[in-house]
């Protein structure tokens, strides 16, 4: 149910029927179980900005108190792939992030 909810979520967005802040806060903390503080809306925006363009290497600011692998950064793929976020990146495949 969760990925449907997000692909219906970017097809709204796509359309310019619904902000992608409201989106992703939605896909954060209700298709996600613990849900996914909405602290991380900004870094997931980063994320798919820098996956749209095929930046999957560029560092993406985590909030306070979050980090990956021990760092205050985590690459633009992880951030798509741990937070589920290919529905917002549909001419993108999972094999192109690396």
């Amino acid at each position: 149910m969760g990925r449907t909810q997000a692909e219906g979520f970017a097809q709204l967005v796509a359309a310019g029927e619904c902000p992608l802040d409201s989106a992703l806060h939605y896909h954060l903390t209700a298709n996600h179980y613990p849900p996914v503080p909405a602290s991380m809306i900004d870094p997931c925006k980063a994320a798919i900005e820098a996956g749209s363009v095929g930046d999957w290497q560029r560092e993406i600011d985590l909030p306070e108190g979050v980090l990956y692998r021990g760092e205050k950064t985590a690459p633009a793929c992880a951030v798509i792939e741990q937070h589920h976020l290919e529905a917002f990146l549909p001419d993108v495949e999972p094999d192109d992030y690396y």
